[in-house]
């Protein structure tokens, strides 16, 4: 997911693009959602000619006749009416012509919140595809994954029984290895290892808290702290006050922020990790919609209790940074707060909000864009870093090598 979401939405954001949308359901993990898409089986019909049958104000006449023709004169065998739903669904996004507007299914879309809380259950793997485009399996650790034995690149061939052809969306292939966490659930996979040679192991289902950030101090060089953020989700503003509060203690004289391969997440946390480096005088963003314009200061938020404001700071970022991520890099950069290093970041300062529909399937759509503070626009373009690097092709930390040089001229 490389899309920016946020937790309230305005009841007349849908006016005008789906009728009959209704306040529906307030999402676990915190987000608001409203509404339930029209039927797709609508009773309006068309005029004839007298203009006596005219459609009501936000129907869809021409798709009810159609629908109706189909199911009179078609040949075969008509799909479930949830899948020619779901069609409908998809053919009324695909004309906005924005591809961070789209909908997903149930299963999908549970899936999807549950990452953002950073709870789900499941078997505890991150699933990536390879050149290839073959799903490789890397277990969190201590997951049930790890513990079953799964090891770090093994290739998914099969879950319970049915092969996973290379064509199977990432989102669905993710799915099928999550469940409900009760007695004896799991999910039996096949699994392809470098040597050539499978194995097989059944995995029961457990309660997997992903972490969306991971720190240490740095081997290479003692004196710095490194602090990755994986994911903005609703525990990554408490996980960074525990990383700089074991940092702090670790009396480090310099911060490397990763940021590189982030695809975003959640707006309010985003803006909370910038504020734990920001004094509060500063601007973080600011958003352009349909309303106008608005800023967002630095956040105090109770979660941030450890701020960082003097240290020396470096924010790593690449071509896989995108949306929360490249807000959080903007604002620290504008502010001269950081230097920033690495590679062009993906151009993704759209927002969009969720929208859960009445059988838990959503839409996500989008309702502004954003801004860093120093109002560039950036969206579709990106942000180049102020140092500049070519990735090493043998996979060579050179980043952070050049990051802890830069460290090295700003503390001595």
């Amino acid at each position: 997911m490389d899309y920016l979401m946020r937790r309230s939405v305005p009841l007349t954001l849908l006016r005008g693009l789906i009728a009959g949308v209704v306040i529906s359901a307030i999402f676990a993990a915190g987000f608001y959602f409203r509404g339930a898409l029209p039927s797709l089986a609508a009773s309006h019909t068309l005029a004839t000619g007298d203009g006596a049958n005219q459609p009501a104000p936000g129907s869809y006449p021409l798709l009810a006749q159609a629908q109706r023709l189909i199911e009179e004169h078609f040949l075969r065998p008509l799909p479930e009416r949830t899948a020619l739903e779901y069609g409908a669904i998809r053919g009324l996004i695909t004309t906005l012509g924005d591809r961070q507007t789209f909908f997903i299914e149930p299963p999908v879309a549970a899936s999807e919140s549950n990452v953002l809380a950073g709870v789900y259950g499941g078997i505890g793997v991150l699933l990536k595809r390879d050149d290839q485009a073959r799903f490789r399996l890397y277990p969190f650790p201590n997951s049930p994954a790890a513990r079953a034995g799964v090891r770090d690149g093994d290739i998914l061939l099969t879950v319970n029984g049915q092969d996973i052809p290379l064509t199977t969306p990432s989102d669905a292939a993710d799915q099928l290895l999550r469940g409900e966490v009760k007695d004896g659930s799991g999910v039996r996979i096949i699994v392809e290892r470098n040597e050539g040679i499978t194995a097989e192991f059944f995995i029961l289902f457990e309660t997997i808290e992903v972490p969306s950030v991971i720190w240490r101090v740095l081997a290479e060089a003692s004196d710095y702290g490194y602090i990755q953020i994986l994911r903005f989700t609703a525990r990554t503003p408490e996980e960074l006050n525990n990383a700089l509060a074991d940092l702090r203690d670790a009396e480090v004289k310099g911060l490397i922020l990763d940021l590189r391969n982030n695809p975003g997440g959640l707006l309010l946390e985003s803006i909370q990790v910038a504020s734990a480096f920001l004094p509060d005088d500063a601007l973080v963003l600011s958003e352009r919609t349909k309303n106008g314009t608005k800023e967002y200061p630095v956040s105090n938020s109770e979660k941030i209790s450890q701020k960082e404001l003097d240290i020396p700071l470096i924010v790593l970022v690449n071509e896989g940074s995108a949306s929360a991520a490249e807000l959080v890099a903007g604002a620290l950069r504008d502010n001269r707060r950081a230097l920033t290093i690495g590679q062009k970041t993906y151009g993704k300062w759209s927002i969009q909000l969720i929208f859960q529909l009445a059988d838990k399937s959503s839409i996500h759509i989008t309702t502004g864009e954003f801004f860093p503070p120093s109002g560039t626009p950036l969206d579709g373009i990106g942000m180049t870093p102020d140092i500049a690097m070519i990735p090493d092709q043998n996979g060579r930390e050179v980043e952070i090598g050049e990051a802890i040089r830069e460290l090295r001229k700003k503390t001595g």
